[in-house]
């Protein structure tokens, strides 16, 4: 057998005709925009199969087959899936290209395992009656069950109902745990991974399910819980509905981004199908190249609440890396995309889409808002939030541009925030920290470190951290990452480095120390570390500088340094040991 390039079977998968192909197996009539007949798989007279061809799949609301072009040949013919491809190329004159004959996929199980147990949750949805309470929440969602069906969609039961289930149908225990589908507990015992969740199936681009992601329904943590990485799925490189979304977003050259699985489920049920969404945690880079692949143009949807304002800045700054068009549409308080379609329908949707605004014109607006710009500390505070932005625009015109607009805000020369671009990031200095516990992995012990212990502290000090600091503060990415999970509420989205730190930091704490003045301490280190790149800036832009300007910039010079050495006076003895590698700093 041969493995077929991923972008051939995608030509292939948009050049068929699917209306054309099942309609020389069963007779199709057209009913609004879709095409209906009685059903080639379970024989019945009525017309409850649809052809779909503007999602490019079929579907029956009886027997609940469902699938793309490549799907109908091999569950009516029964083909695999090469040979499917390979049958649809020929009908649309594609020539597969032959990379040398292989073995066969050491990952078909998984992929098999998967879509077994997909199928297995959308019945348990359909008929268990323990799944009651999952159709009363889709309905108490105003989505109706016949609605969801057709997606996908499925219920875990509690207990071990999956994994006797999966036992009964041939899929081996091992294969079911590498797919991420069951969970081995400290003695050995295997356990379903979902159990009591609303699942939602997450496809790769060639329409496969490979993972799912649960919605807890009752008590429990975590609220939503995703398949974990496995040989078929990587949640960073995928983006739910992508798989449906692609032809639309080309066709509308835009996708919009949003953040949950109900915000797709309503926007697309509403009709704007050019929608997806990340897999539960900050958009990744893989993520953003898959969306400049499919779109020039993306809309950030996300809340207008102040976690889902960071998630939308650090998503724009992703989107713009990839030289993409960024804006962000702002949401009236206390809705979300789902709830105001659900209100005012696509048409009020797509009022707020028109009104979507560049994502640095929104930070300004914000930060004017919060009368940063009305002093020289806000100035500079903004800048610290502005400047990511300028940095992170790929396309030059768009990089000039949102130069010229912070210069114009923030009062400050064009020339001079462009050498600030270049300046080297924040690496806050050391703080004497508590002694770690025996066992315990040490990471930094820095002003980072020090105002993450103090976000675990409470609510409360968690604010007055986010009031002052930004994830552009943090140089320490595990650290980095740590903030912003306990910034947005969803420690739970950590793995790998990260999810140590923050076990940690939890058994860490802060110890005796007096949380009032490691505050001060840790915001003293990292205006003392601005100030020393404002230095080194103003040094480098002095070996280009006129003779005449020059003593002006050492002015400047001794003012910031004359500043930072009043928030502490040995700073310039501690910045020096830093320098040479001396212990402990």
């Amino acid at each position: 057998m041969s493995l077929i390039p991923d972008d051939v079977i995608e030509q292939v998968r948009e050049a068929a005709d699917i209306v054309g192909i099942i309609g020389e197996h069963v007779e199709l009539k057209r009913t609004g925009a879709d095409f209906r007949a009685p059903c080639p798989f379970h024989g019945g007279t009525h017309r409850n199969f649809a052809v779909i061809p503007k999602k490019g799949m079929f579907y029956c609301f009886v027997c609940h087959e469902g699938g793309d072009v490549f799907t109908f040949f091999m569950k009516k013919l029964g083909m695999d899936y090469p040979t499917a491809v390979r049958e649809v190329a020929r009908r649309v004159g594609i020539a597969i290209p032959e990379r040398g004959l292989i073995g066969p996929d050491p990952r078909e199980p998984l992929y098999g395992a998967v879509a077994t147990a997909a199928d297995w949750f959308a019945r348990q949805l359909r008929e268990n009656a323990e799944a009651q309470v999952a159709r009363d929440y889709l309905a108490s969602r105003h989505l109706e069950l016949e609605t969801v069906l057709p997606l996908g969609l499925g219920y875990a039961p509690r207990g071990k109902a999956f994994l006797d289930a999966m036992k009964g149908l041939g899929v081996r225990e091992e294969v079911l745990l590498e797919a991420g589908l069951l969970v081995k507990r400290e003695d050995g015992t295997l356990l379903p991974r979902f159990r009591g969740r609303l699942l939602f199936p997450i496809h790769d681009l060639r329409t496969r399910v490979v993972a799912f992601g649960g919605r807890i329904l009752g008590e429990g943590e975590p609220k939503y819980l995703n398949s974990p990485d496995s040989p078929v799925f990587h949640k960073g490189k995928l983006l739910y509905n992508l798989h449906v979304a692609k032809h639309a977003m080309r066709t509308a050259e835009r996708a919009i981004l949003v953040e949950g699985y109900f915000d797709v489920l309503r926007l697309a049920l509403a009709g704007i199908e050019e929608v997806v969404a990340p897999l539960g945690t900050g958009l990744t880079p893989d993520q953003a190249q898959l969306l400049a692949r499919h779109a020039p143009d993306v809309t950030l949807l996300y809340d207008s609440d102040d976690a889902g304002l960071r998630a939308t800045f650090r998503a724009g700054d992703e989107l713009l890396r990839q030289g993409l068009r960024v804006s962000v549409a702002t949401l009236p308080p206390g809705e979300d995309p789902d709830t105001l379609v659900q209100k005012q329908g696509a048409a009020g949707l797509e009022a707020i889409l028109k009104d979507a605004v560049d994502p640095l014109e929104r930070k300004i607006q914000i930060l004017d808002r919060k009368a940063f710009f009305a002093s020289l500390p806000g100035r500079r505070r903004a800048l610290d939030r502005l400047l990511p932005t300028v940095r992170a625009a790929k396309d030059p015109v768009t990089r000039d541009l949102y130069l010229a607009r912070v210069a114009e805000a923030a009062g400050v020369r064009a020339g001079t925030l462009e050498n600030e671009l270049v300046a080297l990031p924040a690496r806050p200095l050391s703080i004497a920290p508590a002694a770690p516990t025996a066992g315990q992995q040490e990471f930094p012990s820095n002003a980072e470190k020090a105002l993450l212990l103090l976000m675990l502290v409470s609510d409360e000090w968690k604010s007055r951290v986010l009031a002052v600091v930004d994830a552009e503060n943090f140089a320490f990415s595990p650290y980095r990452a740590v903030f912003e999970a306990l910034a947005d509420g969803r420690p739970d989205v950590l793995d790998g480095v990260s999810a140590r730190v923050l076990e940690s930091l939890q058994a860490e704490t802060l110890g005796d120390r007096s949380a009032d003045e490691t505050f001060e301490k840790a915001i003293d280190w990292i205006d003392g570390d601005r100030k020393t790149r404002e230095i080194t800036r103003i040094k480098r832009e002095m070996t280009v500088a006129p003779e005449g300007d020059k003593a002006r910039l050492l002015g400047e010079i001794k003012t910031l340094a004359a500043e930072r050495n009043a928030i502490r006076p040995t700073w310039g003895v501690v910045e020096t040991a830093r320098r040479r590698g001396a212990p402990g700093t």
